[in-house]
């Protein structure tokens, strides 16, 4: 996962720009937001997302084990149930710490990517941030896993018959099937916030001042 000093810098104060040179402000702006938009929107983080869900599920997968071993075993199975708790236990936290991690991740790209949107109008450049390829793959994608979650969690209950073991496994199937569902909603959330807030940053806000003429000194903004 990429740090926060990989990340672009700020862009710099108004009275700041109005001395750079406005071709290599909009060069910056264009290149930086690309940059943002991939990280906040790429296949990347797609597929960062699942495989923190598939760390979820894995430790959901242990501590069910570890239940079931210690509800049907004794002696040395107890002990291997102890193991397996342990084990999903830990995946569990770790999975945990990368979601928290993730998501203070996608706070500062976002914040970044709203700076560096006002920062300046260019129709195209703004006009490419909706990204609807992308929009559209984690649009399928979360379907899809939500489609599977819910049928995870409630297709085996809606057949299942008593039995020693069925409380058990549908309580399995059900954690199972919710992480799958809460990892959709996830990625739908993002997908339709993206795009409400592409549509926001190509609309310039009422009574936004153009910056007035002033002396241009060609800088990059990239090592500001």
């Amino acid at each position: 996962m990429p740090s926060r000093r990989d990340l672009p810098p700020p862009p710099p104060a108004a009275h700041l720009r109005e001395w750079l040179d406005e071709s290599v402000v909009r060069a910056d702006r264009a290149r930086f937001l690309a940059d943002l938009s991939r990280r906040s929107l790429g296949l990347g983080r797609l597929a960062l997302l699942w495989v923190v869900a598939a760390a979820f599920a894995a430790g959901w997968t242990f501590v069910a084990v570890a239940v079931m071993t210690f509800r049907s075993g004794e002696g040395l199975d107890r002990l291997f149930g102890a193991v397996f708790a342990v084990m999903g236990l830990t995946v569990l936290v770790r999975a945990g710490y990368g979601f928290v991690r993730g998501a203070r991740q996608e706070r500062r790209v976002h914040r970044l990517l709203c700076a560096w949107v006002v920062a300046g109008r260019d129709p195209d450049t703004d006009a490419g941030l909706r990204a609807p390829g992308r929009s559209l793959v984690w649009l399928v994608a979360s379907l899809a896993l939500g489609t599977l979650g819910l049928w995870t969690a409630f297709a085996p209950a809606a057949g299942a018959h008593p039995g020693p073991d069925t409380v058990g496994r549908l309580t399995y199937l059900m954690g199972l099937g919710l992480i799958l569902w809460i990892t959709a909603l996830l990625g739908l959330a993002k997908a339709a916030t993206h795009y409400s807030w592409s549509l926001r940053a190509r609309t310039p806000r009422r009574g936004a001042a153009t910056p007035a003429p002033s002396r241009r000194v060609k800088s990059s903004l990239a090592g500001i």
